[in-house]
C-alpha cells in the first residue's frame, strides 16, 4: 500500500415512487405534484429506494487514502 492514492468515488442513490393525481391534464398533473413535493407533503423515504451505485469520479494524487 506504499504507493496508494487517493481517489474521489461518488455514490449515488435512487429513490423513486409513483403517485396518482387527478388533474385538467399532464402538464397540470406534473405542477401538481411538483408543489406536492416542494411543500414535502410528499417526501420519499427508504421505502422507496431503488438502487445504490458507486462511479469512481477521478484519481486525487498521491495523497495517502483519507479512508
Amino acid at each position: 500500500m506504499g504507493n496508494a492514492k487517493e481517489y474521489s468515488v461518488e455514490i449515488i442513490e435512487t429513490l423513486s415512487r409513483t403517485v396518482s393525481i387527478k388533474a385538467e391534464d399532464g402538464p397540470d398533473a406534473l405542477a401538481q405534484v411538483k408543489h406536492l413535493y416542494a411543500s414535502e407533503k410528499i417526501v420519499l423515504d427508504s421505502q422507496d429506494y431503488v438502487i445504490t451505485e458507486f462511479k469512481l469520479a477521478e484519481s486525487i494524487g498521491n495523497k495517502p487514502n483519507s479512508i
